[in-house]
C-alpha cells in the first residue's frame, strides 16, 4: 500500500481571496496582529498571530510571518508556502483549476525532497546588481557580513549566487519537514540579526519590506550550500512552474526595470 504523505502548504494572504480547494492548502492571514479575522463564506483563515509568532513584523517581513508561523506551529511530512495570487502549477495555465493538487504531487513524495519555483532570469542583471538598482545594496552587504560571521561556510555559495543572473524567487517552496526546519532556523537567525544591526529610517512602506526580498535571494544561497555539502543532490530537487492569478503589467514592469537600471529610480510598488 502506498504511503500517504502529510503535506501542508500555507497560502499567505492579507485579504480575502479565492483559495485552492485541495485539502493540503491552509489559508493563513499574515499580519493578523491587531486586525479583524478574515473569514469569507468559503474560507476560515488561520491567523499568523496565534501560537508562537512574529505577526507584528509583517509590515517588514511580508509573507515570512506566515512562514515563521508554519515552522513553529505545524507538523507534517512536507511543509510549504505559496501566495494568494501566486501558485505552483504543473499546467502553466492561469486559473484555480490549474493550481497544483496533492494527486499531482503524490508521485514525487518520498523521492523528491524539495520543490521550488522554476528559475527567474534577469538576463542583463545579476541578483546583486538588480537588487542594488531596485532597492538598497547596503541591505545585501550587511546580510553578507552577518553570514560571514555566523555561517562562514556559506560564503563561497553566497558570492557565487549573487553573481548569477537567475534565482528561485518568491519565497515559495515545498520541502521535507527536516529541511524546512533547517532552512527556517538559518533564515530567521540571519534576518533577526539584520533587523538588530541595520536601521534605515525614512524608507517608504514598500521599500521597508526588504527582509522578505533578502530572503528570496539568500534562499538560493542556502540551496547552493546544501548541494555543495551533499545534504541535497540534484535529483532531490524538482522545479515546478508558477502561475499568477492576476495579470502582470509587463509594460509597467519593464519600464520600471529600465528606469531602475539606467535612471536610478528604485521600485515603489508591485506589478
Amino acid at each position: 500500500m502506498d504511503r500517504r504523505y502529510d503535506v501542508k502548504i500555507i497560502v499567505a494572504s492579507h485579504k480575502e481571496y479565492q483559495m485552492p480547494a485541495d485539502a493540503m492548502y491552509i489559508p493563513v492571514q499574515v499580519g493578523a496582529a491587531g486586525k479583524e479575522h478574515l473569514q469569507s463564506d468559503k474560507q476560515n483563515y488561520v491567523r499568523d498571530d496565534t501560537g508562537e509568532n512574529i505577526s507584528e513584523l509583517n509590515p517588514f517581513f511580508c509573507e515570512l510571518t506566515g512562514l515563521y508561523w508554519a515552522w513553529k506551529n505545524l507538523e507534517a511530512d512536507y511543509m510549504g508556502l505559496v501566495h494568494y495570487r501566486r501558485h505552483f502549477s504543473m499546467k502553466r495555465k492561469m486559473g484555480f483549476e490549474s493550481v497544483l493538487k496533492y494527486e499531482e504531487l503524490k508521485p514525487y513524495l518520498g523521492r523528491i525532497k524539495l520543490f521550488i519555483p522554476e528559475k527567474r532570469r534577469y538576463y542583463i542583471e545579476t541578483l546583486y546588481s538588480h537588487y542594488a538598482h531596485t532597492h538598497y545594496s547596503v541591505q545585501l552587504d550587511k546580510t553578507r557580513t552577518i553570514i560571514t560571521e555566523k555561517y562562514p561556510q556559506y560564503m563561497d555559495s553566497y558570492d557565487k549566487v549573487l553573481k548569477r543572473t537567475y534565482g528561485h524567487m518568491f519565497n515559495m517552496m515545498i520541502m521535507e519537514k527536516s529541511l524546512f526546519s533547517d532552512y527556517c532556523s538559518w533564515l530567521f537567525d540571519i534576518l533577526f540579526e539584520l533587523r538588530r544591526r541595520l536601521v534605515m529610517p525614512g524608507l517608504s512602506d514598500f521599500q521597508g519590506r526588504y527582509y522578505g526580498r533578502i530572503s528570496e535571494i539568500i534562499f538560493n544561497v542556502w540551496l547552493e550550500q546544501n548541494i555543495v555539502n551533499g545534504t541535497l543532490k540534484r535529483p532531490d530537487i524538482m522545479e515546478i512552474p508558477c502561475i499568477h492569478m492576476e495579470r502582470i503589467n509587463w509594460k509597467k514592469k519593464g519600464t520600471a526595470f529600465l528606469k531602475a537600471k539606467f535612471a536610478g529610480e528604485r521600485y515603489e510598488g508591485s506589478f
